[in-house]
């Protein structure tokens, strides 16, 4: 047995690490699991130990966690915090970002790798920042609520950026392929809305303890399929990711609330305890530190990029704050808004692929990434003070 046979044990032992490291310095600090996920790869990978090399079979769980960390994001998205001014405010502040984040692109590496830079600085890492909201008690908040606006443009509105400006295609021809892809993924909305559930639901609660587990196979069909429309679309399978977590959250609206909440917690299990701990841990393994450290200029552009995080994507936030948020409110939006990482990962990964960036510009974006993560989480919600607050003044900002 050769060491690169043990590759997905390595893995998994990283997987089961991790949160005992966030258990012991949870007392401390409260740093998400992904960071050691991340740091973890990247020691146990090529640049460092060399125990975990990249494989065409730890790429494909990793594309499969990536895509269901997206289908959580869409399925946990409440879709009252878009009405009204919040939505018009979190879609305001992610068009201003990224049209600022393109302007830093143009001077970092004009061309189209400029916005490939764009779409990364303006990006929000909703699926990362739902736990940490949902465990500090501030989802049912308007604050919460305007984070999850907030995340909810920050996590999508990229997607549809890279599918309209990346890919190789005439911005013509991506917007009528994109404009499909909308009239297909709203009609599954639709129907899935529409449709009387009634004999689903009960399959679902009669197969929730047995092997037939329906649910869970509706849940793989539907990303699946949705998936291979991104893909057959050449469109980023992120896009139908994202859309099959709406498409199932409308379909089980009106189930008995047990039953939401068990098949909930099985989406989770299979995960965040299998699937998208590889994908972190494998976007660890396939950073490129070699070409990162190869260059010091290119090392000094993680700070930078990680300030114009904050700058191009979190300030903009700022002006998603529900009505009488202090000072302290805003700011913790700012950091909360520019947590990003997901979305970086994929937008760098494209222009790699294509040939628009550089291995160590690349890596700089992750690397920043990684670090927004983090950092602004921890700031946010110590600015925040991770304090409830009334729960009952969120008319103005969503109605």
């Amino acid at each position: 047995m050769q060491l690169s046979d043990l590759d997905f044990v390595v893995i998994a032992a990283i997987a089961v690490i991790a949160p005992l490291i966030v258990r012991g310095l949870s007392s401390r600090l409260r740093i998400p699991i992904v960071v050691f996920e991340l740091v973890l790869g990247i020691i146990a990978g090529p640049s460092v130990l060399g125990w975990i090399q990249e494989g065409p079979i730890s790429e494909r769980l990793a594309d499969f966690g990536l895509a269901l960390l997206f289908f959580m994001a869409g399925n946990e998205i409440d879709f009252r915090v878009l009405r009204g001014r919040n939505g018009a405010r979190a879609v305001g502040g992610w068009l201003i970002g990224l049209i600022a984040g393109v302007a830093v692109g143009l001077v970092i590496a004009p061309g189209e790798a400029a916005v490939v830079i764009g779409i990364a600085l303006c990006s929000t890492a909703l699926g990362m920042l739902l736990p940490i909201l949902r465990d500090a008690g501030m989802l049912p908040t308007p604050f919460g609520r305007a984070v999850m606006g907030i995340g909810a443009v920050g996590e999508f509105g990229p997607l549809v950026a890279i599918s309209l400006f990346l890919g190789g295609r005439d911005f013509g021809v991506a917007s009528i392929v994109l404009f499909l892809f909308v009239v297909i993924a709203a009609t599954s909305v639709f129907l899935a809305s529409r449709m009387p559930h009634g004999r689903l639901h009960r399959i679902v609660t009669a197969t929730l303890h047995t092997s037939g587990q329906f649910a869970i196979r509706m849940i793989v069909l539907i990303l699946a399929l949705l998936v291979a429309l991104s893909l057959l679309l050449d469109l980023d399978m992120l896009l139908g990711a994202f859309v099959a977590g709406v498409v199932w959250q409308l379909i089980m609206r009106n189930a008995p609330a047990d039953d939401r909440a068990q098949v909930e917690s099985k989406v989770e299990a299979v995960a965040f305890g299998l699937l998208v701990p590889v994908f972190f841990i494998y976007t660890g393994v396939t950073f490129d530190l070699d070409a990162l450290l190869a260059d010091g200029a290119t090392v000094v552009l993680i700070p930078v990029f990680l300030v114009l995080l904050l700058v191009i994507r979190g300030l903009p936030s700022m002006i998603s704050a529900p009505s009488g948020s202090t000072p302290r409110d805003r700011m913790a939006l700012a950091f909360l808004g520019a947590t990003g990482l997901p979305v970086i990962v994929a937008v760098t990964s494209i222009g790699m692929s294509e040939e628009l960036l550089s291995p160590g510009l690349s890596a700089a974006l992750v690397g920043a990434g990684m670090l927004s993560v983090l950092l602004y989480p921890l700031i946010g919600t110590m600015l925040r003070g991770a304090r409830v607050v009334d729960r009952d003044v969120i008319d103005e900002d969503v109605g």
